[in-house]
């Protein structure tokens, strides 16, 4: 009888593997959506939004960029106009402007729709300007301790900032890094955010903050990518706490495959809900360069 036990389910495992069929799962899609990927931040320059519509699950290769759109963003006094590129589109950029500190800023974008009745989908964001730090006083690279058993590891070395954080809790400090004028932070899931719960006020990496806290590296840089001169730029942005929770959403997020996680599912700040979605963000920006010596 075991025999026999061991047998039927092995007859089954041979039936399943004997069945080479392609199948195709016939998924329901809807009403494309509007991506939006937008900033406004305190820096002298052309600040950009771009729009686009989401693609179905069989085609997600093919994005078609939202053109013809009317793209303004406001702080309820100033109206400053997002303008299409001639030579991108769905890509809108400002002048060279600068935002302010602690100002809210509304982003308006009118989406030109057959459907619509006015002719334009009305969608809206808005996004508060946190404070930021004063400076980064210095940024230090140190090779890693060398762990038994990974002897590699001395070949890597860690970038620590130092600056005195804000003792307002809700602020995040996003990092960006440029590496002789080559963005390492070019996407989304490549930016990394220091949430400052329960160290807010802290002198980041120093020694009140050690005591009860490892050191917080924001990049990491083998031997071989480092040479005498190399320029190394961190960008510190502060951003509110729900921008860092929608980049948590959309590094989790496994794709546009409806049957493991779908984009949609991500977190969006524009509204009316179930048009758009992505993220508008303003937010203030300090830099700090430093060059590499081989000595």
């Amino acid at each position: 009888m075991k025999k026999l036990l061991f047998l039927i389910p092995l007859m089954l495992l041979l039936t399943l593997f004997s069945c080479r069929e392609d199948i195709v799962i016939d998924l329901e899609e809807g009403e494309p959506l509007i991506g939006v990927e937008g900033s406004f931040t305190d820096e002298l320059k052309r600040h950009e939004v771009i729009l686009s519509y989401t693609a179905d699950f069989y085609n997600s290769d093919d994005i078609k960029m939202v053109t013809g759109a009317k793209v303004v963003v406001t702080d309820g006094v100033d109206t400053i106009p997002y303008l299409e590129q001639p030579d991108q589109p769905g890509h809108y950029l400002t002048d060279s402007v600068a935002g302010k500190k602690n100002t809210l800023y509304r982003l308006l974008m009118d989406v030109p729709s057959l459907e619509a009745a006015d002719g334009f989908v009305h969608l809206e964001a808005e996004s508060y300007m946190n404070d930021n730090v004063d400076q980064i006083d210095s940024l230090a690279l140190k090779q890693n301790p060398v762990m038994p058993g990974a002897a590699f590891l001395d070949t890597v070395f860690m970038l620590y900032p130092y600056f005195q954080s804000l003792p307002d809790p809700s602020i995040v400090y996003m990092v960006k890094i440029t590496e002789d004028s080559v963005s390492m932070s070019d996407t989304l899931t490549k930016v990394f955010a220091i949430p400052m719960a329960g160290y807010a006020g802290y002198y980041v990496n120093g020694p009140e903050m050690l005591e009860n806290n490892m050191e917080i590296p924001v990049a990491m840089m083998t031997i071989s990518e480092l040479h005498d001169g190399k320029v190394i730029r961190l960008d510190l942005v502060s951003i509110p706490m729900d921008y860092m929770i929608f980049l948590f959403n959309v590094s989790m997020s496994a794709g546009s495959n409806p049957l493991m996680g779908s984009p949609t599912n991500v977190i969006t700040n524009v509204k009316p809900s179930g048009k758009a979605v992505g993220w508008f963000y303003a937010a203030s920006v300090v830099s700090k360069e430093m060059i590499y010596s081989m000595e």
